[in-house]
């Protein structure tokens, strides 16, 4: 909960969460379920022994890879098409809660692939899942696809046949297409070709750049990748020129800030590039990432930005209405949250 003056505009405030990757939401107590359910037996390790133990594990992790590790493991009990619409459902019910009124969703079919499940039954029960929350929690959802850059180029191909012969670029099953994992071995460069076909779909194209990477890793992904969006992004504050750009372009750039600190990408919340960013004109949102992991969704990770960086109304509404024109959603669907936005401003900016 926010300690800021401004807690109950932060509570109120519509908000676009577009850097979520529907597998980080996997809480331990539903992990431990499916796992049971499923018949997955979990690691022989002491952190696996409760629900209770293993999220204290997450409190304390030292680098990206050391979270990717228990992520994959932890994806390893979503089996059937309704676990995934489960997990989908988890997470949209929670984001309803914080006035989250579009999402902007990433998964990863090849991290379910690898283990026998087809990519059929993963984009069924997440589709499931979106349209139950549209129906039910007035969200609008668009799910953004995404290639696991450690894994060897062709493999990333394969799943960019698979997308395309069911058409799913195209008839809406998919708004954008992206690209996670270890970033600093694999350089942009590697996926240039493969962006160049999902490209001529007409698809949004963005890429996780500038997490634990130099600058460079964003710039090529803008240059090489044909990229609109650049997903973290944090690097980009090192670099005076690229934000220029950045900001004359108006790139979004989807933040993840507490994110950042659990990682160790850096040491507080205050280093994070948020007023630099905004100085600068650098269009960016607040997003949770990976929040079952990292103990934050959305409404926290709003707070704890405020908390930190004692943020204005004006600041917010800069920050969410950039993040609303910026997204992926129809335009009739952006007037109505804008429109709500103005509402929520006007109450509060006195």
């Amino acid at each position: 909960m926010c300690k800021s003056p401004l807690h109950d505009f932060i509570a109120v405030l519509p908000k676009v969460e577009q850097h979520l990757h529907i597998e980080g939401t996997l809480e331990p107590e539903l992990l431990f379920s499916l796992a049971e359910k499923n018949g997955i037996a979990l690691p022989d390790n002491p952190v696996y022994a409760s629900p209770a133990t293993l999220r204290a594990r997450y409190q304390d992790f030292t680098c990206l890879d050391d979270f990717l590790h228990y992520y994959y493991l932890g994806m390893s009990v979503l089996v059937t098409e309704a676990d995934y619409e489960t997990l989908a459902w988890a997470y949209f019910e929670k984001a309803a809660r914080d006035q989250v009124r579009h999402a902007e969703v990433f998964f990863d079919p090849q991290a379910h692939t690898a283990r026998g499940i087809s990519y059929d039954t993963v984009v069924a029960g997440l589709t499931a899942g979106k349209r139950r929350a549209e129906a039910e929690l007035g969200i609008t959802v668009e799910f953004i696809v995404c290639i696991l850059r450690h894994l060897p180029v062709p493999e990333s191909e394969a799943l960019v046949d698979t997308v395309l012969d069911r058409g799913h670029f195209t008839d809406g099953t998919f708004a954008g297409f992206g690209m996670v994992s270890s970033e600093k071995p694999f350089p942009p460069e590697l996926f240039e070709d493969i962006y160049a076909r999902v490209a001529q779909t007409g698809t949004h194209l963005t890429t996780h750049a500038g997490e634990e990477a130099p600058p460079s890793f964003i710039t090529a992904s803008l240059d090489k990748l044909k990229v609109e969006r650049i997903d973290h992004g944090l690097a980009a504050a090192q670099d005076p020129a690229l934000m220029a750009s950045l900001a004359a372009n108006r790139t979004l750039l989807t933040l993840c800030p507490w994110s950042n600190v659990a990682l160790r990408n850096i040491d507080r919340l205050e280093d994070a590039p948020v007023r630099a960013f905004l100085d600068a004109g650098v269009r960016f949102s607040v997003n949770s990432d990976d929040p079952a992991y990292f103990g934050a969704y959305v409404g926290e990770v709003y707070c704890r930005v405020q908390d930190t960086f004692n943020l204005s109304v004006a600041d917010w509404d800069w920050i969410v209405r950039g993040a609303v024109e910026e997204s992926w959603c129809s335009a009739e669907r952006k007037t109505e949250i804008l429109a709500e936005l103005d509402s929520v401003v006007a109450k509060f900016q006195g």
